[in-house]
């Protein structure tokens, strides 16, 4: 198989997410896949085998959900992929679609939450407004909650009686509070442990009558286990010597907590019983799981993979669980992990390189979005892509990614983008001091954050990258700000201090129109006409500053937002970006 059918065959290989089940029916699951060309919603009969197509929408669905009961499949269908809409939803078992909460306005998402009783808590933002409605059958939807600052569900107990929110209103969106309130709105309990400290919820136990709440917390500078009862207050936190980020879920009984650990861009399984203490590791392969849940019975299902295998759905009882339609994905290379020393600390990056060709190799640095995200050993077709075309890969988990702990996480402050930068500059150094990346052909490129990153390197180290491809990327702090989604109003507020108007210096110093005149290497820029998140204004303001100086750059539009659910555009996307590198780098 040459290179270019390589790598598109493994965009197209059929994929799936980890299947989620109804706690009080768990043979009726639903799960997302690409199957038929873009990601789309199907439900799963344990027990006859049958699965279904749920969804069939333009640009695909991301967001659903099952209810506690297995009657009903959720899901959120926006306009356009824009991240705008309604949440609809459909009987397990099929027949008309009906809307959830009729009349009630459209918004960006923030979740979902559904009981046994058939009371469901919704979470939508719009004109600078974050609510949560409840909604039940035949009767009008009820506001239980609204703020101007970030505030999502996070779940309900399965009755009904308590609902857990997670917001922002003391000022700081990227560390939330955590409060229990009743139908009425009545608050039942809080947690806040001040500036810097955020706590996240998980889940309420799947055991009808319990009130126990599962969440996060960082009290000792990374996320780890809380379980609380919001009605007498009383908290039980989770520790691990074992290092890394955590993350937890109930098992089916209540009785443990299924722990996930993420530590140095691999993922490992723990079992934690609440009755005695005691921590049980789970054996499974090493590389990364995406997502994991206990089944009764108390056997875990998982979603694996690593650089060069793809991914599969397993259980801890040693059996594949399902397997996508279609044929797999062929395989990739497997990373190298290489540490260097920053100005911050010590800086984690993965490296690919070319089965064939020799080194030192033009290089591409790919970076992560969020900033709250990292990279790890997980199959990627992207990656694979470059690394069939010839290119060495190098993913950078600078200051501000996740995985590292929370003083890691939340070290951007200042300069912001600069921070990263400097990161990233390091890395660079070392790998062109191994031989493996050759100074003269390193592409900065990246998605979201890490189109932002790109767009500030080309303008802050121009002397640095051959040339730039940005997608879907902040170029402008402050125009952003006018024109995307609430959360991200909140996020940036969280970020810089204040919004522009308060904080105009900290905006502008971060923003890469500021030195578009510094530009001097050839830039890509793909974007999305309906993206809400990094809007397409700020971006044409960006793009005609470039052609005012004179700077080569070419640009790729397409009708959805972010990372398309098209499996078809997502080729195209990619195949844009190879020849672009191979226009401007690879003959050099």
């Amino acid at each position: 198989m040459k290179a270019e059918e390589r790598w598109q065959a493994r965009f197209r290989a059929s994929r799936m997410t980890l299947p989620s089940w109804a706690p009080q029916a768990p043979n009726r699951s639903i799960y997302r896949s690409n199957a038929t060309g873009k990601w789309e919603v199907y439900a799963w009969d344990r027990v006859t085998g049958t699965t279904r197509q749920v969804t069939d929408r333009p640009k695909g669905t991301a967001f659903a959900a099952i209810d506690p009961t297995g009657q009903w499949i959720y899901w959120f269908a926006d306009t356009e992929g824009d991240e705008f809409g309604v949440w609809w939803r459909q009987p397990f078992s099929g027949g008309p679609d009906e809307p959830v909460a009729p009349g009630l306005p459209a918004g960006q998402p923030g979740g979902i939450a559904l009981s046994t009783t058939g009371v469901a808590a919704i979470s939508l933002a719009s004109e600078g407004t974050f609510r949560i409605h409840l909604v039940r059958d035949g009767e009008p939807y009820r506001l239980l909650y609204e703020h101007t600052e970030a505030a999502w569900v996070t779940d309900m107990s399965l009755d009904g009686s308590l609902i857990a929110i997670n917001h922002g209103e003391y000022g700081d969106f990227r560390h939330p509070a955590l409060r229990v309130v009743r139908q009425n709105g009545e608050t039942v309990g809080e947690l806040y442990d001040g500036p810097g400290k955020g706590v996240i919820g998980l889940s309420f136990a799947p055991v009808v009558g319990d009130r126990r709440l599962l969440a996060l917390h960082e009290r000792r500078q990374r996320n780890e286990p809380l379980v609380w009862d919001p009605l007498t207050g009383e908290q039980r936190e989770i520790w691990l010597r074992d290092p890394g980020e955590l993350n937890a879920e109930w098992y089916a009984d209540g009785r443990g907590l299924l722990i996930l650990r993420d530590d140095r861009a691999r993922s490992y399984l723990h079992r934690y019983n609440l009755g005695g203490g005691d921590l049980t590791l789970i054996e499974t392969p090493h590389g990364v799981i995406d997502e994991a849940a206990p089944r009764p019975g108390g056997h875990v299902e998982y979603l694996w993979s690593n650089a060069s295998r793809p991914p599969v759905i397993r259980s801890s009882n040693g059996q594949v669980v399902v397997n996508p339609s279609g044929p797999p994905a062929p395989p990739s290379v497997p990373v190298e992990d290489i540490d260097v020393e920053g100005e911050g600390g010590r800086i984690h990056a993965l490296v690919s390189t070319p089965e064939a060709g020799i080194a030192p190799y033009p290089t591409v640095f790919l970076l992560h979005g969020g900033p709250t995200e990292h990279d790890r050993d997980v199959f990627s077709p992207e990656v694979a892509a470059w690394v069939d075309a010839g290119f060495a890969v190098v993913r950078v988990n600078y200051r501000g990614s996740t995985g590292y702990g929370s003083a890691w996480r939340d070290a951007l402050h200042g300069d912001v983008g600069h921070i990263e930068l400097a990161d990233v500059a390091a890395v660079r150094r070392r790998v062109v001091e191994r031989g493996i990346a050759d100074p003269a052909r390193t592409v900065l490129a990246g998605a979201a954050w890490g189109g932002y990153l790109t767009l500030l390197g080309l303008g802050t180290q121009p002397d640095l990258w051959a040339a730039g491809i940005a997608a879907v990327p902040i170029a402008c702090h402050q125009t952003s700000y006018e024109d995307e989604a609430e959360s991200l109003r909140a996020y940036h507020r969280a970020l810089f201090g204040g919004s522009p108007g308060e904080q105009p210096e900290r905006y502008a110093a971060s923003s890469p129109i500021t030195y578009v005149d510094q530009v001097k290497s050839p830039l890509l820029i793909l974007t999305g006409e309906n993206d809400t998140r990094c809007p397409l204004r700020q971006i044409e303001k960006y793009v005609a500053k470039l052609a005012e100086h004179g700077r080569e750059h070419e640009v790729y539009t397409y009708d959805a937002m972010r990372g398309s659910l098209v499996v078809s555009e997502r080729i195209a996307q990619i195949a844009v970006q190879l020849e672009f590198a191979r226009k401007h780098v690879v003959s050099l």
